[in-house]
């Protein structure tokens, strides 16, 4: 047997600096398999025990990296297990590619066993979402589902039949009556702009510095800005309070952090809420409307990554479209620093007593043992430069307030749907994309040898992935070196 369409498939996923796949084998994929298997030196298969566990590795691995998710499941059922998964990756805005098999060409359309039209099924979860019916459309396809996932930062869906899968990754084997031919694309992606135009910058500027009571909300789209925040935070004397998706944005222990809002989040930042008179929004498409400033009450300023989502919150003065990093980096030679700074320090009073309320909830001498202290000591034991992970439900609560974000730590969780037992698939995800976190001996190596092996190659093709911006963006920052798993 010659090269197959499969391999071609595989190749494209691995130019695009692609070097990890989640999944289950399946008859459905047996092609896709063989190709894998033809590659393993480029793209690894790391073998699950159920669909819907891939998917949420796949979102863990984009969550954790920036750079897109694969997943692969089997035809009928097993496309039907990555839903729940793949939805977590599209409420979060992360970069995931799904792919599944489908039956043979032939046997479409007759209710051959578990024939599922998966393309049909994935049609409101995916930005991008193709059946491949021929080899012909190998690569390109590859490239527009992958250039969609992170132009769109959602999810995308290519099904192929088995018999594609198998076929020679050459033939092309019906004749062409339109005046076109399979296009020939390239594995490259561009990110837009991410700095603002001068005069939004202005217009932004003006408004913080009109404000006497300011609170910064950060979300997961500025975990990637944290200097930036601090350097607005301490310009302006104001708090962040941050998202849960956006917890790791700044240190817990940093003076200018409120922790926390919404039902999981802190006192402190529920009443400066009622207290502000201009709320900046960095990087958050916060959901929970009642836990903002009434209509009406406060100026707000927006830095958001997607046109769409900006001011779909809260009435806005001055939306502005741009990167979490790269806009404060223009906003900040703009703004007056503010000498008055008794609203900052009134806010870290009133911290300063949750944190006691909240050490007293965790305090082994209580009886019985209340659950926060198990989250507390785990807390203590982790590393500092840590990946966090939690399921949801209370657990989220607990770990929203007693796992404290310091140094280099990171935290995951599904934000958006809120889905059940993410934690521990999370947790593997997120380790396979950083293999060398640990020693044999349980020690920790340097931030050098913390890298995927793909990472090289993915360096080297810089232009090729895009690096997320904005609201919601998922690269990690700053190295990491321990993932100690989900709290079960």
């Amino acid at each position: 047997m010659g090269r197959i369409a499969s391999e071609a498939l595989i190749e494209r996923l691995a130019d695009w600096g692609v070097d990890t796949v989640f999944g289950l084998p399946g008859d459905g994929i047996n092609g896709i398999m063989e190709g894998l298997r033809q590659h393993q030196d480029r793209v690894r298969f790391v073998l699950v025990h159920h669909e819907e566990a891939a998917a949420f590795m796949a979102t863990a691995h984009a969550k954790g990296t920036g750079r897109i998710g694969v997943c692969l499941a089997t035809s009928g059922p097993g496309g039907i297990h990555l839903l729940n998964g793949l939805y977590d990756a599209k409420l979060d805005h992360m970069p995931v590619l799904a792919i599944t098999g489908m039956q043979e060409t032939p046997v479409l359309g007759t209710g051959y066993q578990q024939e599922v039209n998966l393309d049909k099924l994935y049609a409101d979860v995916a930005e991008y979402d193709q059946m491949i019916y021929n080899p012909a459309q190998l690569p390109s396809v590859v490239d527009n589902a992958v250039r969609t996932a992170y132009a769109r930062r959602g999810v995308a869906h290519l099904t192929v039949p088995n018999d594609i899968q198998v076929a020679d990754a050459d033939a092309d084997p019906w004749q062409h009556v339109a005046p076109a031919r399979p296009p020939a694309t390239a594995p490259v992606m561009l990110a837009a702009p991410g700095r603002p135009r001068e005069e939004d910058m202005e217009r932004i500027a003006s408004l913080l510095n009109e404000g006497e009571k300011i609170a910064i909300l950060a979300g997961a789209g500025a975990r990637h800005a944290r200097e930036e925040l601090l350097m607005l935070a301490e310009m302006l004397a104001a708090p962040i309070v941050k998202t849960l998706s956006g917890k790791a944005t700044v240190p817990d222990d940093s003076p200018y952090t409120t922790g926390g809002i919404g039902l999981l989040g802190t006192l402190p930042s529920e009443e400066l809420m009622e207290q502000i008179d201009t709320l900046f929004m960095v990087g958050t498409n916060f959901p929970y409307t009642k836990h903002l400033p009434a209509p009406g009450k406060v100026r707000v300023a927006q830095i958001e990554a997607d046109p769409a989502r900006a001011g779909s919150r809260i009435a806005t003065e001055a939306p502005v479209v741009g990167d979490a990093r790269l806009a404060p980096q223009g906003l900040l030679p703009l703004l007056k620093q503010r000498t008055d700074t008794s609203f900052l320090e009134g806010c870290q009073a009133q911290m300063r007593k949750w944190r006691e309320n909240m050490a007293a909830l965790a305090d082994p001498g209580r009886d019985p043992i209340a659950p926060q202290y198990v989250v507390s000591v785990l807390d203590e034991l982790a590393a500092d430069d840590a990946v966090l992970t939690c399921d949801s439900g209370t657990i989220a609560t607990w770990a929203a307030r007693h796992w404290d974000i310091r140094a280099g730590r990171e935290f995951f969780l599904s934000g958006n749907l809120a889905t059940m037992a993410p934690g521990l698939p999370y947790a593997i995800g997120i380790q396979h994309a950083f293999p060398g976190l640990r020693d044999a001996d349980g020690g920790v190596p340097d931030r050098d040898q913390a890298r995927s092996p793909g990472q090289d190659h993915h360096k080297q093709q810089e232009l090729a992935r895009p690096d997320p911006l904005g609201a919601d963006g998922a690269r990690l920052p700053r190295a990491r070196r321990a993932v100690p798993g989900a709290v079960r």
